[in-house]
């Protein structure tokens, strides 16, 4: 059999992507709406939604948002709900929600922690289970978590972030090996350094410079870099991935620790 460059068309899905109202969730909900899929946002600020939709409806097609807290897993299953019944069944979804706290492990306090990993791990899971057990059901679908460089490795005045980060993998490649079976793929995208509105004002100047002279490439990434990696894993083209999270880094890893 011949490849098909037409498999990495999403025409005719529906992608939903929580967080979409972010950086990284948007410029991810912008690819998918170019490559033919019927994107539907969702997320905690309703505000942000708004705007993001805008954006996207600027663009050509319509969009749709959800405002969801997905850290309380009765909301996610609502929103799994209504979205099949507003449009139809959801092949594509994408978590990319998350926060973290850069500060040293011994002045991280209680309710830091558990509203980083709430956010960044409970909610991950839940809403993997929220959409994919409609999934299993049809026997067909794909899940990409956004997961971090710092599930590769430690960083230093991340842990509780880091940690958030390795379960995401783990909730990742588990669900890849449970579901596969019945048609449903889960994989990742670790991105590297990108400047965006969760990392731009708490990485320090001297933080930012060494990220660029560490990397590979020595520039940090555009949000835009990342949409072919999550357009890959959503189509036909990436048929036989599963379980796998791909780093998009500008090399970052492969420098060295």
């Amino acid at each position: 059999m011949r490849f098909d460059p037409n498999s990495f068309s999403l025409s005719g899905r529906n992608a939903v992507v929580i967080g979409g109202a972010g950086a990284i969730g948007l410029a991810i909900a912008q690819a998918f709406q170019a490559s033919g899929a019927r994107v539907i946002l969702a997320g905690r600020s309703r505000e942000k939604l708004e705007r993001a939709v805008n954006e996207l409806s600027h663009e050509g097609a319509s969009a749709h948002s959800y405002p969801v807290d997905a850290r309380a897993p009765d909301d996610l299953k609502a929103l799994a709900d209504q979205i099949e019944v507003d449009h139809g069944p959801v092949d594509i979804l994408v978590n990319c929600q998350g926060t973290t706290a850069i500060k040293p492990a011994l002045e991280l306090s209680e309710e830091e922690y558990d509203t980083i990993l709430d956010t960044n791990l409970k909610s991950v899971f839940f809403a993997c289970t929220a959409f994919g057990k409609h999934m299993v059901q049809r026997g067909a679908g794909r899940i990409i978590n956004i997961t971090s460089l710092a599930s590769h490795t430690g960083w230093a005045n991340a842990v509780a972030y880091s940690a958030s980060k390795w379960g995401v993998a783990g909730v990742t490649q588990t669900l890849a090996a449970e579901w596969g079976e019945q048609g449903v793929r889960v994989n990742a995208i670790a991105p590297g350094f990108f400047l965006t509105e969760l990392n731009r004002d708490r990485m320090s100047e001297t933080r930012k410079a060494e990220a660029r002279s560490r990397n590979a490439m020595k520039r940090m990434g555009e949000v835009d870099e990342l949409a072919g990696a999550a357009v890959y894993l959503a189509s036909d083209a990436s048929g036989f991935v599963s379980g796998a999270t791909l780093r998009v880094d500008g090399g970052y890893l492969s420098s060295g620790i």
